[in-house]
């Protein structure tokens, strides 16, 4: 029995968006951006998804641009924010994901100012520092902070912070990877001016997402060459991902009650067992409390002789779960959102995230698993 612990990572897609998106792969082939028959067929398949899309949002249709996902999305967003809404200074915190942080310093080496806000050993955002760093400079700012850790799972009080850019006349961005299609949003009553989406970590496909553009806001595409997505992003339209995020939105949002409780039970069980059968361990961040993104917990386990081995032994045995993020895969590189919140880097941690196909049967194998690993 093999067991699926990394859905923060990517998602198995679910079988009812593959249905979807069949018909779509042999029957709509059509040139999105040609006048004939074929290509309006098409153009109608992506239109009626924007306008489902958005409507999970409170949103307009002509608010949501496709992208490959939530990296580009990312991408575009700074760098069109410093490029067309001339904004001087970024604010993020030390936890973001790369997407977030690697394009802010690359943008920094270019002159943009680079500040970040203090965030306590939970990854909670120290919103009184985040008042001070608006308050003291009048430049155009942007302030760029994700809705949940990908790591260690603290939820950002996304209202907020919306509000305190509001009242000092900044731009709000957060990376919502995460959390969309695993909590309810309502766009017209968060002050935010960019969010972006990833397929793939709730049962879609893998290499489509969208970018969610206020339309207070106006930007120059990044991506040049064509007039897709109504002159914002070039390079004819992936539809039957399109078909897929917007199916596999449906299914999330039309139970999402039910999965939070089925996933937030999976969780808080295991947390149980953990606590019960395997001695010395602690939780990292926030990734314990009922408070934090129900899908995520990060687990410090103490050290060992095979620490370095720990995930692979894990695998040998038949549990997937990741080291921290595993956008990183194949780097030796210790998790920066752990380092910066204080975590010992001489003990093994381990991020278990969950889906609504995982089950109490996993839960019970990993620990068997875990406590087997632990007598060796």
């Amino acid at each position: 029995m093999n067991v699926y612990l990394d859905n923060a990572a990517t998602t198995p897609i679910d079988p009812l968006v593959i249905e979807e998106m069949i018909p779509v792969l042999r029957d709509v082939y059509g040139n999105p951006s040609s006048i004939h028959t074929h290509g309006r067929v098409a153009r109608s398949v992506i239109e009626k998804a924007r306008k489902q899309i958005a409507a999970y949002f409170n949103a307009s249709p002509s608010e949501f641009f496709f992208t490959s996902g939530g990296t580009e999305a990312d991408n575009m967003i700074l760098r069109t924010a410093v490029e067309d809404l001339a904004v001087k200074r970024i604010i993020t915190s030390p936890l973001e994901h790369h997407a977030v942080l690697h394009t802010a310093e690359a943008l920094a080496l270019k002159g943009v100012s680079m500040e970040t806000v203090k965030v306590n050993q939970k990854g909670q955002v120290d919103l009184s520092h985040l008042e001070e760093l608006l308050k003291e400079d009048n430049s155009k700012t942007l302030v760029s902070l994700m809705h949940a850790n990908n790591e260690i799972a603290t939820l950002l009080p996304l209202k907020r912070v919306g509000e305190l850019c509001k009242e000092y006349n900044a731009y709000f961005h957060s990376d919502t990877v995460q959390t969309m299609g695993h909590y309810a949003f309502d766009f017209e009553e968060l002050n935010i001016h960019f969010a972006t989406c990833s397929a793939h970590k709730f049962h879609g496909p893998k290499g489509i997402g969208f970018l969610y553009l206020n339309s207070d806001v106006k930007v120059n595409p990044m991506i040049t060459g064509g007039a897709q997505e109504r002159n914002m992003r070039a390079g004819t339209e992936n539809i039957y991902g399109i078909v897929g995020l917007a199916k596999a939105l449906e299914l999330a949002y039309h139970n999402l009650e039910g999965h939070q409780r089925h996933i937030q039970s999976l969780k808080s069980y295991m947390i149980k067992r953990l606590k019960d059968e395997v001695q010395g361990i602690s939780f990292n961040g926030d990734s314990a409390s009922e408070d934090s993104l129900y899908t995520v917990l990060s687990v410090c386990f103490p050290s060992s002789d095979m620490d370095e081995m720990f995930l692979y032994n894990l695998d040998i045995e038949g549990i997937s779960a990741s080291g921290g993020s595993a956008c990183s895969s194949g780097t030796n590189i210790g998790s920066h959102v752990l380092t910066s919140i204080g975590v010992p880097m001489d003990r093994p941690s381990v991020r278990f995230s969950f889906g609504r196909f995982n089950t109490i049967a996993d839960i019970d194998k990993c620990i068997e698993v875990l406590k087997r690993v632990y007598d060796k």
